[in-house]
């Protein structure tokens, strides 16, 4: 094999944007061997964007088209562990994009799937390729923080008006969608925050549902974290803040480090604080700290290098950017706040996954969308 032949089940914005990125030769090692979308608008646009590739209606017909080596699926959530096991069953590798599913049980079942078929499983989690967030895991996996502290993540510039969530019938439901900010906008930090911190070991959450937008779906969220070994952390997001904030900050023993706008700053401190604590004889004395220059490679290359890798391990075994198995990180995270707000409670990670299906299928019972009900979307096939 000297090119990975991909397919694309799913043509709305990440899609058909995966699908340029193949035909302005991006991904040199992948070409796109066939696409399929269950919506007539998309179907068009691909007969007017995507000339002789093959195109089918339903996610399977691809799958079992014997066109491709591999399938890229950037379909609606609850799809992705389905059509992620078709694939595996007939030999296929996967490019999952975000989130990796909606509820854990689902995903668990679709990992064990891939470790069966022994075909490569990949995520889409673009943002691991951030020279900022690989610097921050290194660091923090290196011990340069000593031990972790406090974890505080405000990510609120996901502002969205109500007429992007009036686009389509199935968006910002339990039943469409699975959820809201968090399943949406946030898989990313979610991922990203458990990569560089670890999974915390209990949560509790207030998600707001429908506070800032007629949705019924949470588009406010307020979190605590607890973490093995005594750090906290507070995850805050939202749909409704303008202009919002996107700050990412991790204490540890050792000092502080900071992500927010484009940059990462980092304060040294020159003794453990804990061995400062104990020894100082001041009361009101502080560990003398610096701070010192980061320096990382620069690279960013996002969805085309998740790709790029993708193909290079397939065709020679090379390292990929996410494991599809570790998608499950950020989802437990996300399920674990949902199951907190519904009971108002703290949850323990693990969480039971019965219960948080049995609350999310009484949600969805109740839904504004129906299970079954035809799926609509804008002129550009975003959802």
């Amino acid at each position: 094999m000297e090119k990975v032949k991909l397919g694309v089940i799913g043509l709305g914005n990440m899609g058909s944007g995966h699908t340029q990125n193949i035909l302005a030769g991006k991904t040199p090692e992948i070409t796109l061997a066939a696409v399929a979308d269950r919506r007539e608008a998309r179907r068009a646009w691909a007969q007017d964007n995507l000339p002789g590739v093959p195109l089918f209606t339903e996610g399977s017909q691809l799958i079992r088209s014997g066109l491709c080596d591999a399938v890229l699926i950037a379909t609606p959530h609850y799809q992705h562990p389905t059509l992620a096991q078709d694939a595996f069953s007939q030999d296929l590798h996967v490019m999952c994009e975000k989130p990796a599913g909606v509820y854990t049980k689902a995903v668990r079942e679709m990992n064990a799937a891939a470790d069966q078929s022994g075909k490569v499983f990949a995520m889409m989690f673009n943002q691991r390729t951030n020279c900022l967030y690989r610097k921050m895991r290194q660091m923090v996996q290196e011990g340069q923080l000593g031990q972790l502290k406090r974890v505080n993540w405000i990510i609120t510039d996901w502002y969205r008006t109500q007429i992007y969530y009036d686009s389509g019938d199935w968006r910002a439901t339990w039943s469409g969608e699975g959820g809201g900010v968090l399943l949406n906008q946030c898989p990313h930090q979610l991922d990203l925050l458990q990569w560089i911190c670890g999974l915390p070991q209990r949560v509790q959450a207030f998600c707001h549902e429908g506070k800032w937008h007629d949705i019924e779906v949470e588009d406010d969220v307020t979190a605590y974290l607890e973490f093995p070994g005594g750090a906290t952390g507070v995850f805050v997001t939202t749909t409704g803040d303008a202009p919002g904030t996107n700050r990412f900050e991790v204490t540890g023993t050792l000092g502080k480090l900071v992500c927010e706008d484009g940059a990462l700053r980092f304060w040294r401190l020159a003794q453990d604080e804990r061995d400062f604590c104990r020894t100082s004889q001041e009361g009101f004395q502080k560990p003398d700290c610096q701070e010192v220059p980061i320096e990382t490679d620069g690279e960013n290359p996002q969805h085309v290098g998740v790709l790029n890798a993708f193909a290079a391990n397939i065709l020679r075994g090379e390292p990929l950017v996410a494991d599809g198995r570790e998608g499950i990180g950020g989802l437990t995270l996300s399920n674990a706040m949902h199951l907190s707000s519904w009971l108002q409670k703290p949850v323990d990670i693990p969480f039971d996954e019965e219960l948080f299906l049995q609350e999310l299928d009484r949600r969805r019972a109740g839904s504004r969308k129906k299970e079954g009900a035809a799926i609509t979307f804008n002129t550009e096939g975003t959802y």
